[in-house]
């Protein structure tokens, strides 16, 4: 079996998440990332057409890995408090994986961008939040699970939870890692949603 090399653009984009890794909060250059690359800008530009075209391939790489996961959890599990605490373990670890993506995605890795490229970040977490708001929705359908005050509020509760999660590991240099202790925290979170713990 032969590993393939990884192409160009993915050279690209892999070295761009490096230097969000090394150096957050930095301002990315297309000179600097070029030369993490080996190439030359104009040799960037043939892959991207501008910068916010790699940050935009970052955010769809993000959606793709994490929702494609997304629906498979929804269909492998029947109890919507097992569902909705899987889908929140999943993002929570795939954000400790891909240090780099959490800039992107909380929009800090895009401060002076164009604000587009911000609203399009944010979008990945409005489309969590309409996730768990349709879970919770179904466990009240289903299972006769009442959020306390209402699926909106308790899907807002729960993305607090893990926005607030990924925002610190971004704060303390990747060192808090965002799914630490998750089991004893999530059952903190399902009493604020349900108004009891879970089983």
């Amino acid at each position: 079996m032969t590993n393939q090399k990884p192409s160009r653009r993915e050279a690209i984009l892999h070295a761009l998440v490096e230097l969000l890794e090394t150096d957050p909060g930095a301002r990315i250059t297309t000179a600097g990332l070029a030369k993490s690359v080996g190439v030359t800008e104009a040799a960037l530009y043939r892959h991207f057409p501008s910068k916010r075209k790699m940050f935009e391939a970052l955010i769809e790489f993000a959606e793709d890995a994490v929702f494609s996961r997304c629906q498979v959890i929804l269909q492998e599990q029947e109890d919507v408090r097992v569902r909705l605490q899987q889908l929140v373990h999943l993002v929570l670890v795939f954000a400790e994986r891909n240090p780099g993506l959490c800039c992107v995605l909380t929009g800090d890795a895009l401060m002076g961008e164009n604000d587009t490229l911000r609203k399009r970040a944010s979008q990945f977490f409005e489309r969590l939040e309409t996730q768990v708001r349709q879970t919770l929705k179904e466990g009240e359908i289903r299972q006769g699970l009442r959020p306390r005050t209402s699926a909106a509020r308790g899907a807002d509760y729960v993305l607090v939870f893990v926005e607030g999660r990924i925002q610190r590991f971004i704060r303390s240099s990747f060192s808090r890692l965002p799914s630490t202790d998750f089991d004893e925290c999530w059952g903190l979170v399902a009493e604020g949603v349900w108004g009891w713990a879970q089983p």
